[in-house]
């Protein structure tokens, strides 16, 4: 890999509104609470986490023409990203709702994306897109594209790294067929769930998940140890603890981003999820799905990550 790689990213980018109950949620009823609305989608926030650790990375995704799609313009740019997306004008940028409660954890969320299963089968076709793709170093691409882009994307990348994230359990089957072909995938323990038919745990859910084609994961389950593999064995790292919890929604996408850079720096998987959890960790205590952080408060918060230990 280059010393001074370079990323595209093709996925998500809409905007995010998230809904935090004020005090105890109570089912079928209304409670009082508050909504910030800003711009995110798991590869945006995932690409916004990779940029902030130093790569160069352009982004591909599709909007509509309304006010909505200029200010995700806007954050794409001013988050120092290159934009190759693409807008329909008769089209309402896709969106994304969650609701969450006091402590920080996810109520439910609504996905209103349907024009990403629409568009991206033939964006994936044009020839700005081969180019952009021909120009990166490396490819990250979420499971809003439906199998017949994800299909076209590792058909096009030519043996260069495709990191994918699996977005939800109903999403996450449309990488079934792709994953031997996939460099690393993102996911937490529903998602595996749903990509196995099972739930097992441990080196039982590796092994499930490699007989399914993936050489090498990551497996998130919330407080609970990270679970990664690749071809030199099966490791577990304890996520620290946050100093407080402020919204829980973005830490995977934190994860994820700060995971990949440090992969394309060099790192192996075991140092490279170290300072993904400590992106998780700064992500979780701030109210922004994706915080700003200094050199030194990253450090702190790495310092903060116990070592991988193996799993027999």
């Amino acid at each position: 890999m280059p010393t001074s790689p370079t990323i595209l990213a093709l996925g998500g980018a809409h905007i995010d509104r998230r809904g935090q109950v004020s005090g105890i949620y109570v089912p079928a009823a209304s409670n009082p609470g508050i909504m910030r609305e800003d711009v995110g989608g798991v590869v945006f926030n995932a690409l916004r986490s990779v940029v902030k650790r130093g790569v160069s990375a352009s982004l591909i995704s599709v909007r509509g023409g309304d006010a909505a799609a200029d200010t995700v313009a806007s954050a794409i740019d001013n988050a120092g990203i290159t934009d190759f997306s693409v807008v329909f004008l008769d089209r309402t940028t896709p969106s994304y709702t969650a609701l969450i409660d006091a402590e920080g954890e996810l109520i439910v969320g609504l996905a209103d994306m349907a024009l990403y299963d629409l568009a991206f089968p033939k964006q994936i076709r044009r020839a700005k897109v081969r180019e952009a793709i021909a120009a990166a170093d490396a490819i990250m691409c979420d499971a809003n594209l439906p199998t017949a882009a994800l299909e076209r994307l590792l058909a096009l990348a030519c043996g260069r790294p495709v990191f994918a994230i699996a977005v939800s359990p109903a999403k996450v089957v449309r990488l079934a067929p792709l994953l031997d072909r996939l460099s690393l995938l993102f996911m937490n323990r529903r998602e595996a769930a749903a990509l196995v038919g099972a739930e097992p745990s441990g080196k039982t859910l590796v092994d499930a998940l490699r007989r399914a084609g993936l050489n090498a994961g990551v497996v998130t389950s919330g407080s609970a140890p990270v679970l990664g593999f690749d071809d030199t064995g099966i490791f577990e790292i304890d996520p620290p603890a946050p100093r407080k919890v402020a919204d829980v929604t973005g830490a995977g996408d934190a994860l994820t981003g700060a995971t990949v850079a440090a992969l394309l720096r060099g790192l192996s998987l075991r140092a490279a999820l170290r300072e993904g959890l400590a992106a998780a960790m700064l992500a979780i205590e701030s109210p922004q799905a994706v915080p700003s952080f200094t050199i030194t408060t990253f450090t702190q918060a790495l310092a903060l990550v116990p070592e991988p230990r193996e799993v027999a």
